[in-house]
């Protein structure tokens, strides 16, 4: 079975009386260990897909199942717990807490899990040591730079070793070479650590580390190819 399986998706916000159609009947599957760009223009409905798939929204209609198991079978409190245990989140505004360190920013998934409190350090420096900040650790967000506190975000997306990581533009608030730096970190976590990736973005220079990228317009797949990288 697929990691990711998508069947006549749709998505429909109600307003008043206005009602939107976001995503239109929207079908396809990822295998585990895929690096998946999805891209599209402002309004094509790729942010809306990716809320969905990482269980922070639920569609309209539509099958969406992960891990073979549909969306309907949990309550919002189980979903919660999937999320935490097997998706990380890389968001463009890195979201990090400022006034703690890096170490303790990682950390921030361990204190949802069943894992004992003796092992969060060791797991949290592993995590850091992936994305190349070690040595950054023990600074507070303020005290690195962006592309650094972006890899942190990373780390704390790794700490749970999770199924799938979702990169939500990513290098938007990053200049174009501690971009691409990132973008080979991500590429490297799926070429030798096997991570599935889901990437958002509307750069094309950034889609193409990906080996698949999935093309949104209106709410519909208007293409689906894989790279010759």
């Amino acid at each position: 079975m697929s990691l990711i399986e998508v069947k006549n998706l749709e998505k429909t916000y109600f307003t008043s009386d206005l009602k939107t159609e976001v995503l239109r009947g929207l079908s396809f599957s990822i295998e585990k260990g895929e690096f998946v760009a999805i891209m599209g223009p402002s309004g094509s409905g790729k942010s809306t897909l990716l809320h969905i798939l990482g269980f922070l929204d639920r569609p309209t209609s539509g099958e969406y199942r992960f891990e073979s198991k549909t969306i309907n079978d949990y309550s919002d409190e189980a979903l919660a717990g999937l999320r935490n245990a097997k998706m990380g989140f890389v968001f463009q505004a890195f979201n990090l807490l400022p006034r703690v360190s890096v170490l303790d920013n990682v950390k921030m998934p361990l204190f949802y899990s069943g894992i004992k409190e003796s092992d969060w350090n060791e797991l949290s420096l592993q995590a850091i040591n992936q994305v190349g900040i070690l040595n950054r650790a023990n600074f507070t967000p303020s005290q690195i730079s962006g592309g650094e506190q972006q890899r942190a975000a990373i780390a704390r997306a790794l700490v749970m070793k999770p199924q799938v990581i979702f990169a939500d533009e990513p290098t938007g608030n990053l200049d174009t070479k501690t971009g691409h730096q990132l973008m080979e970190i991500l590429k490297t976590l799926n070429e030798e650590n096997g991570h599935t990736i889901i990437l958002i973005t509307h750069e094309q220079d950034i889609a193409s580390y990906a080996k698949r990228i999935i093309l949104l317009r209106d709410g519909r797949i208007e293409s689906d190819r894989k790279m010759t990288n």
